[in-house]
């Protein structure tokens, strides 16, 4: 069974820093795209950024542009976001979520979705 575990979210001020952290594990074949997104109360869950399987072609919203970096480590099975210069419109529920193909049993790539990690940004 593949899960994706989510680390790194918190309470910080604004203008601060955090790194979020999302691991994949279980009988993984293949992981593609990987992505985060974000969700506040009573708004559709939003695309920040992506990155393609060999991270040469990143995507982000442009409300994040320019503060935020999505990478990923293919040999941890992980991927990252460093969030600069938080402000408090940053402020919700962060999700990975990665396309992945099973070994066992074999399937084909699944988009999977992590529980989710809280960012809060206030000062």
């Amino acid at each position: 069974q593949v899960q994706l575990v989510e680390s790194g979210g918190g309470l910080v001020q604004p203008g601060e820093s955090l790194r979020l952290s999302c691991a994949a594990s279980g009988s993984i074949g293949t992981i593609g795209l990987m992505g985060w997104y974000r969700q506040v109360p009573g708004k559709q869950r939003e695309l920040v950024a992506s990155i393609t399987g060999c991270g040469t072609t990143n995507y982000y919203v442009d409300s994040v542009k320019g503060r935020f970096t999505i990478s990923r480590d293919n040999a941890k099975n992980t991927v990252y976001l460093q969030m600069n210069s938080l402000k408090p419109e940053d402020t919700a529920v962060y999700y990975c979520n990665a396309f992945i193909s099973q070994l066992s049993p074999p399937s084909p790539s699944y988009p999977y979705w992590g529980q989710g990690t809280q960012v809060t940004v206030s000062s």
